[in-house]
């Protein structure tokens, strides 16, 4: 994965108003497409008035990225695509962008709808907290008590955290390592 990558850390809405219609957008992490699916029918059950609850997303899975724009009933291409255009332009994965729309009374056309639903997408994400995407590999290694505290200390240099420590005759514990200092922790623990 690029390291030019990113998403957002945490949940973040903001609304604004277009002849009438008022455009609520919410972007969030969604890490899978459980919690896709989950924070999809979150929204549905907190606005069973919108109008329209247009959504993208884009999702790392271990077959590849996916993504998707739906239209959610705005005319082909007007709604979803402006927002899934946002997320590629700022390289933004493993979240899913919505726009809730209650509609005003007035019409706005193909081009207002897409104007309106891109200008939402932009407005919420600059209001996000956009930080850089970071894969993670684990990594179970056994080390002495005596030298435990040591490699602790040393691992998180290198962004390693101590998921589990399971202590026995020694202490087997199950690490997690961001990917691109993978080999150099696996070179430093072959040397122990």
């Amino acid at each position: 994965m690029s390291s030019n990558v990113f998403t957002v850390r945490q949940r973040h809405c903001c609304e604004y108003e277009i002849k009438r219609s008022r455009f609520i957008a919410v972007v969030a992490p969604t890490p899978d497409l459980d919690h896709l699916n989950a924070f999809l029918a979150d929204l549905a059950a907190h606005h069973p008035q919108a109008t329209h609850i247009v959504h993208a997303w884009r999702i790392q899975t271990p077959r590849g990225l996916r993504e998707r724009a739906f239209d959610a009933g705005e005319p082909s291409g007007t709604a979803g695509r402006p927002i899934l255009n946002h997320l590629q332009g700022k390289h933004l994965i493993n979240l899913c962008l919505a726009v809730i729309r209650y509609f005003g009374g007035i019409k706005l056309g193909a081009g207002g709808l897409a104007r309106a639903y891109g200008h939402a997408a932009q407005q919420v994400l600059e209001k996000a907290a956009i930080v850089p995407y970071v894969t993670y590999r684990n990594l179970e290694v056994e080390v002495d008590y005596g030298r435990y505290q040591t490699l602790a200390r040393e691992l998180a240099a290198f962004g390693a955290t101590v998921l589990s420590a399971d202590y026995g005759a020694r202490v087997k514990v199950v690490l997690q390592i961001p990917e691109e200092h993978f080999p150099t922790v696996r070179q430093i623990l072959s040397t122990k």
